[in-house]
């Protein structure tokens, strides 16, 4: 198996943001050669609650993970990453997200993520998006001018993605980790972004039912 990816826990996480993304890396159902293990990991070793309600004790802890050890980390959004919020901007989450991408180890960032990332200058100079250009903009961040509308935005090792895009954000996910060959990826995107069945018969490697 491949490394484990690494998913950052934090109190209030938005469950659907990263559910498409965790749930085919742990499975690879199309392809089980693809599979990585999806591993929590958290500030403490404390349970956190997410914004659905489901109580997650982390695998592991910020302290203990190094990034040659990890596929990728992904960063789920929540309120917490706003510095002047309970959660402080998870300072030693953003940390560790700097040394992933200083090492040369993907970061995936969707939503609230995105605003830690730009406090804590991540987004200076990588290309990338957001839930609107101006919730990054009142960071005071230098990075405006590389902001695009966009579902999704890849520079490099980074992926960041906006709250209403989940699907997009677990297609370059799963693209960068190379976990469904180029027509499985299609096929599995638009079965569901279309629930068009001609999707699930390529998947399923079976011609179309009539």
């Amino acid at each position: 198996m491949s490394k484990p990816v690494h998913l950052y826990v934090l109190e209030g996480m938005a469950d659907w943001e990263v559910g498409h993304a965790i749930a085919e890396l742990n499975t690879a159902s199309f392809n089980p050669d693809g599979r990585h293990q999806v591993v929590t990991v958290g500030a403490t070793a404390d349970a956190i609650r997410s914004m659905g309600g489901v109580t997650i004790v982390p695998d592991t802890t910020l302290a203990e993970l190094e990034p040659r050890a990890s596929a990728m980390l992904i960063l789920p959004g929540s309120g917490g990453w706003d510095p002047s919020g309970s959660g402080g901007g998870q300072a030693a989450a953003l940390a560790l997200a700097g040394r992933f991408l200083a090492e040369g180890v993907p970061v995936a960032a969707i939503c609230g993520a995105t605003l830690g990332l730009a406090h804590a200058g991540l987004l200076d100079s990588r290309r990338h998006t957001s839930s609107h250009r101006g919730y990054l903009a009142a960071t005071g961040y230098a990075g405006g001018d590389l902001y695009e509308d966009a579902r999704v935005v890849v520079d490099g090792d980074l992926i960041t993605a906006g709250p209403t895009e989940p699907l997009e954000f677990a297609r370059e996910i799963l693209r960068r980790l190379e976990v469904y060959p180029p027509a499985t990826l299609d096929a599995w995107y638009g079965l569901y972004r279309t629930g068009e069945a001609s999707y699930y018969f390529a998947l399923a490697g079976q011609p179309q039912r009539a």
